[in-house]
């Protein structure tokens, strides 16, 4: 990784991009404009940026009180080693080292146009096994735009020599692509590039997920992931934070997936803006790492900058086998300073929804009980997972019942694909989800993607292309998030999302679960 120092070189490109950086840090830290960062150097004949230059810090007068240090949350310790300071404060802007880019099909071409803009049609990537590319989004369609997007990733990859680029060639049959994996987040997590105490930037807004490893993530624009292809450094603003507190035994009938959207109901998609969300309490370490992750994919829609789970045994035993990274764990100090503390006793909760056309329009699953539906959907990185489908198949599992809408089950990846057809639903008899969902007339799990999470082009599977009515475990409900601009999106956990498909209407699981 290329360091920083006030005397290094950098591209006359790169100085301009770096001064458009620099204005933005003095329009929110008015108080830092003195050190406004000298930029000096020399193309080196390659034309590749070497390092970037930032400000000399002034000496530092020794304290008379004893340690300069002062308590810090995990959002806090984090951004300080990134940045190699002894402490940091909320509201300062800072250079943090990235230890991992993610990027896909639909922001990774613009970030390479940047990339190539600002630092040279021959410049290198700072480091060609921290940058990561997940095709995903628009995968299986004819749209030769959406197509070409995973053209340009591939070039890239191949003229940069990136280690970690998920590619796929046959869209007939993606098990004849052993690099694809699908969902980005879901497939940062399986592939051993989520590590406590990092730092993970991605082009994507719920790069958050990765929050359940007690690591920094939160999503960038293609410009700032542009910057840090080049040079491995981002600004960042450091986010106050809000802690919550879930405590109590989890019923058998909720999951994370209420758990959040309890959350954003109570605060509303802007109860968090700019700040960290640190989940803490029994109830979040009883979590599995898939549900820890739905807790913090969810955050940006509270607004928040990123989401944080302290990484416990439960984190450590998930990342066995999955990376040989060396890791460092941190964790809140206990006088660290929150802006408010939310408590939770769990089990007291009731399955939730929000309603259409916010996340937090919260209502109770039993409160919309009349809610005639169309359809089912359950996917995407926030609801496709293996524990996800294990849930619905444990509430059609109980129904002994058929669907009475069309449901559709998208798995985030193609792990998650294999987990449905070969691992045995506990209390099941060996029968797996994929057998219980042909029984419950479901339809056939799909190719692992995105899918129309996300809208897409018109050719998307399962994308709603009228205006209809449906229960999704998928993370917003905006019109025309899915399609159509006049769907109407039930945001729900797996559990409510298959009590809604065995009835056609808007469905309370404990109905089938107890």
């Amino acid at each position: 990784m290329a360091s920083i120092s006030a005397a290094s070189p950098v591209a006359g490109k790169a100085a301009a991009f770096a001064h458009k950086n620099e204005l933005a840090a003095a329009a929110v830290a008015p108080s830092q404009q003195q050190l406004q960062r000298r930029v000096s150097g020399r193309r080196a004949r390659s034309g590749r940026v070497r390092a970037v230059a930032t400000p000399a810090r002034a000496p530092r007068a020794p304290s008379s009180t004893g340690s300069v240090k002062s308590a810090m949350t995990m959002t806090e310790k984090i951004l300080a080693r990134a940045s190699e300071r002894a402490s940091l404060e909320p509201g300062e802007n800072v250079w943090v080292d990235v230890d991992v880019l993610m990027t896909h099909d639909v922001c990774g071409p613009g970030t390479i146009g940047i990339f190539k803009r600002e630092f040279g049609e021959d410049a290198k990537v700072w480091d060609r096994e921290k940058v990561v590319i997940i095709p995903d989004h628009y995968i299986f369609t004819s749209d030769e735009r959406a197509n070409r997007n995973v053209d340009i990733l591939r070039d890239f990859c191949m003229e940069q020599n990136i280690k970690y680029f998920y590619d796929i060639k046959d869209l007939s049959n993606f098990k004849a692509n052993p690099d694809y994996k699908g969902v980005c987040h879901v497939a940062l997590a399986q592939e051993g590039h989520c590590r406590p105490g990092e730092v993970l930037l991605g082009t994507d807004s719920h790069t958050c997920n990765a929050g359940a490893f007690g690591q920094f993530a939160t999503g960038i624009g293609n410009t700032d992931a542009g910057f840090v292809m080049g040079t491995g450094k981002a600004l960042l603003k450091v986010p106050p934070t809000i802690r919550f507190v879930l405590d109590g035994e989890m019923p058998p009938y909720l999951l994370a997936k209420d758990l959040i959207l309890q959350i954003i109901g109570e605060i509303s998609v802007s109860g968090a803006t700019y700040k960290s969300m640190e989940f803490v309490g029994s109830t979040v370490e009883s979590l599995n790492m898939e549900e820890r992750m739905t807790l913090c994919n969810m955050v940006i829609e509270a607004g928040g900058k990123n989401g944080v789970v302290p990484a416990d045994q439960t984190t450590f035993n998930y990342l066995e086998g999955k990376t040989s990274v060396e890791y460092e764990p941190v964790y809140s100090d206990a006088q660290a300073r929150f802006v408010s503390d939310y408590r939770f006793d769990v089990s007291k909760l009731e399955p939730v929804v929000a309603k259409p056309h916010s996340p937090d329009n919260r209502a109770l699953a039993r409160e919309c009980k009349d809610v005639k539906i169309d359809r089912v959907y359950i996917g995407s990185c926030t609801g496709g997972k293996t524990e996800d489908f294990f849930a619905a198949a444990k509430v059609f599992l109980a129904s002994g019942k058929k669907v009475k809408v069309p449901t559709f089950l998208v798995p985030a990846t193609q792990k998650v694909w294999m987990d449905i057809y070969s691992i045995p639903v506990p209390g099941a008899g060996g029968k797996t989800c994929s057998q219980i969902f042909e029984e419950a007339g479901c339809d056939t799990p799909a190719s692992p993607s995105c899918g129309a999470c996300l809208g897409g082009p018109r050719d998307t599977y399962a994308r709603m292309n009228e205006p209809m009515v449906c229960v999704s475990t998928t993370n917003r409900n905006f019109p025309g998030r899915m399609g159509h601009k006049e769907g109407q999106i039930y945001l729900a956990s797996p559990f409510t999302a298959a009590a809604s498909a065995l009835t056609g209407y808007v469905t309370d699981p404990r109905d089938f679960l107890m």
